[in-house]
């Protein structure tokens, strides 16, 4: 368990399912777990690296995506370079603790999805 200097704050209404409600909402963006379970992977990783790893996400999605885990306290932007300026990402140890969430999310995805045959007819 976390100690509360390191929780996030989040509005809640207080009921039961709002923990729920709330971690999705930080985990529930399209590429967020993507990049969350590829920092996980691969340790620290530049921009170029990380958009080679997140397959199909443009530079400018990637940026605010990054840019949103960092608001929300979940990934590390460190300039290791200054000539040529080079940025690394990795993840907090908030953004490190949602591991066994990303890979729930996988295996569950494994055990019950499966490729659409007809790209128009996935469900997302």
């Amino acid at each position: 368990m976390s100690d509360e200097s390191e929780r996030l704050t989040m509005w809640c209404a207080g009921e039961d399912w709002c923990p729920i409600t709330a971690t999705a909402t930080l985990v529930g963006k399209k590429w967020h777990p993507v990049i969350v379970h590829r920092l996980l992977v691969s340790g620290p990783l530049g921009f170029n690296a990380l958009k080679e790893e997140v397959d199909g996400i443009s530079s400018k999605v990637l940026s605010d995506s990054l840019e949103d885990l960092g608001e929300k306290r979940l990934v590390n932007r460190e300039i290791v370079s200054d000539k040529p300026v080079r940025v690394e990402y990795s993840l907090t140890s908030i953004g490190e603790s949602l591991e066994p969430v990303i890979l729930s999310m996988r295996d569950w995805g494994s055990e019950y999805l499966a490729p659409a045959d007809d790209p128009d007819s996935a469900m997302v």
